[in-house]
């Protein structure tokens, strides 16, 4: 009598070639016999050998390697290698905007690309790891909503929130819906930030994703295509520090020569640096001027100080004069 999953015969062999074998652990014949045996499936040398030939050919590398009288099968070629995955677990791992129980899932589904062995010392990397990750997974889902927004060209209605003295969410607008014209998602300081045309301000905002909630795509069609498009949004990263708005104003920089590698990761390679005087150099930037620049340009310790305008170099003042130690 035939086995009981005997059509399901060539996805069996393929979920033991991929689990059970790589580079280093091969499976003999008689022990391929066996496993399909486990699944309810009995099978021939000659019928196994024609398997194993279709999945070569569909793209399953196998590769057959002799020893005496034995000869051994394992999978070679995979969709990713053993480093790769190593890597997107690290970046899943690292990302605080993937929450604890969405990156278990995650890291589970790539451990099924690779086999059983080399997902026990992926197992033994996780258990490693204790990285701060974000309470909201309902950012997840928000995303694909936002994607799917503007593939749709539809606005989003969403409530916005921050968190108070308590710990707890405060929503703005007294609760009241935002509505939004998403124009692309941009990811900065491990964060992802919606970018859009806000329809009550009536210009170009952006919003962290993870203190959005209810997202929701609406029957509205997009604005605010114009007013996006002379936003560049490869310059956000230069531009705004950790996303924080302010009034976009060409600085004048005076930086000592080692700041040059630290001027060009911020600000671009595009940036023109112009010699000054010995041992230093000038640059001018288009920047948001908030606090979180001029936190930046203090904690450079002196070793860049603005130049110009007058009214950026007075709103550091201010912000030292206000700064205090407890």
């Amino acid at each position: 009598m035939k086995g009981r999953n005997q059509k399901l015969k060539l996805l069996y062999l393929s979920k033991i070639m991929q689990e059970e074998t790589d580079d280093t652990h091969a499976l003999t014949m008689p022990e391929i016999i066996e496993k399909l045996a486990k699944y309810g499936v009995e099978a021939k040398r000659k019928s196994i050998y024609d398997d194993l030939d279709a999945l070569d050919y569909y793209g399953m590398e196998i590769i057959r390697e002799h020893s005496g009288y034995k000869t051994y099968y394992h999978c070679g070629n995979r969709e990713f290698e053993i480093a790769e995955i190593k890597f997107l677990v690290d970046a899943i791992q690292s990302s605080k905007f993937i929450s604890e129980k969405k990156t278990k899932e995650l890291i589970k589904k790539l451990e099924k690309t690779i086999s059983i062995y080399d997902a026990k010392l992926l197992d033994r990397e996780i258990k490693v790891a204790g990285r701060v990750k974000n309470m909201n997974e309902s950012i997840y889902y928000s995303i694909d909503t936002i994607h799917n927004a503007i593939i749709e060209n539809k606005a989003i209605s969403f409530k916005y929130f921050s968190w108070n003295v308590k710990g707890e969410e405060e929503f703005r607008r007294d609760g009241n819906p935002y509505n939004v014209s998403p124009w692309a998602l941009h990811f900065d300081d491990e964060r992802y930030y919606l970018i859009g045309y806000d329809h009550d301000k009536e210009e170009i905002r952006h919003y962290r994703v993870d203190k959005m909630r209810q997202v929701s795509i609406t029957e509205m069609n997009r604005k605010g295509k114009k007013e996006f498009s002379w936003q560049n949004q490869t310059k956000y990263n230069e531009r705004y520090f950790r996303m924080y708005g302010g009034e976009i104003q060409n600085v004048s920089l005076r930086c000592q020569n080692e700041m040059a590698n630290i001027i060009i990761d911020q600000f671009g390679k595009d940036v023109r640096l112009r010699p000054s005087d010995e041992g230093y150099f000038t640059v001018k930037v288009d920047v948001a001027v908030s606090n979180q620049f001029l936190s930046w340009v203090i904690a450079l310790g002196g070793k860049v100080k603005i130049e110009k305008p007058d009214n950026v170099k007075e709103q550091m003042q201010k912000l030292l004069d206000n700064t205090f130690v407890v």
